[in-house]
C-alpha cells in the first residue's frame, strides 16, 4: 500500500505484505509504547481488522493478531487496558472513510489461515538483555537464562531457603504473567518436567517473582515475558510450519561479560542478606546446615 495513517499516539505505515507501527514517546502516550518503539505486524499474523466508534469523537480501527503469532498479547493473556493495546488506531472521526479504506485493504491482505492459531510467533518480541525490579526480588534475562535474585526486604523465607535462581531456558516450558495492575500480579516460570508442583501461593514459588506497587510495572515485565515466551520458541525444532522468523532467532552470542543479574554484588549487599538468614535461622525456620550452606553460596559471590 505504501502509505501512512497517523492517529493519536501511534502511526500506521502500511507495505505490501506489513504494516509497521511506531509508537510516539509523549508524556500522555503508555509507558509500555515507549518500551516497543515501533513494531513490524504481518498481515499473516493477523485474523482479523476492526472498525468501531471510539470515544468524545474518534474512530479506532484495530487489528487482530492470531493467537501464537504475538508473543507479547500471547503473554498478557488479555489483561492489558485499552489504552495501551499495541494494535488500536485511534483517529478523529472525520477519518472514518479513510481508515474504514486501509481496514478493506489489511483485510484482502490478510493470509488464507487467518482464522487459525499461528504455528510460530510471526511478530518479534523485545529483544535482551532484559530486567526489572518486582516486590520481593530482580529478575534478568540474557536470551539463555532467566534469573531471580531475592530482596532481603520483600522476598518470603521460603525464597530465601531457595536461594538466588537461574532457569535455563532448555528447562522451560512456559511463562505465567499476571499483571500488575490486579490483585496477586506476578511473573511464574513453568519448568519442564518440574518434580513438585509449583505453589499456590507465588510469594512461596522460587520460580516466581510478585508485583506490588510500583514494582514489576507492566511496560518492563510484559516485554520481559515475551522475550522469555520467544526464546522458548525459538528453542523448540523448526518445523516446515515454522522454519525461522522473529520467534526463532539464533542462540544469543556468547558473552563476553557478565550478564545482568550476575554481576559481582555489593559487599554491603552480601553482608545484609547474611543478616537477615541468620534472623532466618534464629527464628528456627532455618537449620544449622541449611544457615551454612546459604552463608557459604552468598561468600563465594564475592
Amino acid at each position: 500500500m505504501g502509505d501512512v495513517l497517523a492517529g493519536f499516539h501511534t502511526v500506521w505505515e502500511f507495505d505490501t505484505d506489513s504494516v509497521l507501527i511506531r509508537f510516539e514517546r509523549g508524556i500522555r502516550t503508555p509507558r509500555l509504547f515507549h518500551v516497543l518503539g515501533e513494531r513490524r505486524v504481518p498481515y499473516e499474523a493477523l485474523s482479523a481488522v476492526e472498525l468501531a466508534p471510539g470515544r468524545k469523537g474518534t474512530v479506532v480501527l484495530r487489528a487482530v493478531p492470531r493467537p501464537g503469532a504475538d508473543p507479547l498479547m500471547d503473554a498478557a493473556g488479555g489483561q492489558l487496558k485499552e489504552g495501551s493495546d499495541p494494535y488500536r488506531l485511534v483517529l478523529p472521526a472525520e477519518r472514518e472513510l479513510l481508515a474504514e479504506y486501509y481496514a478493506d485493504e489489511m483485510r484482502s491482505a490478510l493470509g488464507p489461515d487467518a482464522a487459525d492459531p499461528a504455528a510460530c510467533h510471526l511478530v518479534a518480541a523485545p529483544p535482551p538483555p532484559l530486567s526489572f525490579k518486582a516486590y520481593d526480588g530482580k529478575a534478568a534475562f540474557d536470551g539463555r537464562n532467566v534469573t531471580f535474585r531475592w530482596f532481603w526486604t520483600g522476598a518470603s523465607s521460603a525464597k530465601w531457603k531457595a536461594g538466588d535462581q537461574t532457569f535455563p531456558v532448555s528447562e522451560l516450558a512456559g511463562v505465567e504473567w499476571r499483571s500488575p495492575e490486579v490483585f496477586d500480579g506476578h511473573l511464574r516460570l513453568l519448568r519442564r518436567g518440574a518434580d513438585d508442583p509449583a505453589p499456590d501461593d507465588a510469594d512461596q514459588d522460587p520460580a516466581a517473582v510478585v508485583f506490588g506497587l510500583g514494582y514489576g510495572l507492566v511496560h518492563e515485565s510484559l516485554p520481559f515475558a515475551a522475550s522469555v515466551l520467544e526464546a522458548l520458541k525459538a528453542a523448540e525444532p523448526a518445523t516446515a510450519d515454522c522454519p525461522g522468523g522473529p520467534g526463532r532467532r539464533s542462540p544469543a552470542p556468547a558473552l563476553t561479560t557478565e550478564p545482568p543479574g550476575q554481576a559481582r554484588p555489593d559487599p554491603a549487599d552480601v553482608a545484609d542478606r547474611i543478616r537477615h538468614l541468620g534472623a532466618l535461622h534464629d527464628a528456627g525456620l532455618l537449620t544449622d546446615d541449611e544457615f551454612s550452606s546459604k552463608k557459604a553460596e552468598l561468600l563465594a559471590e564475592l
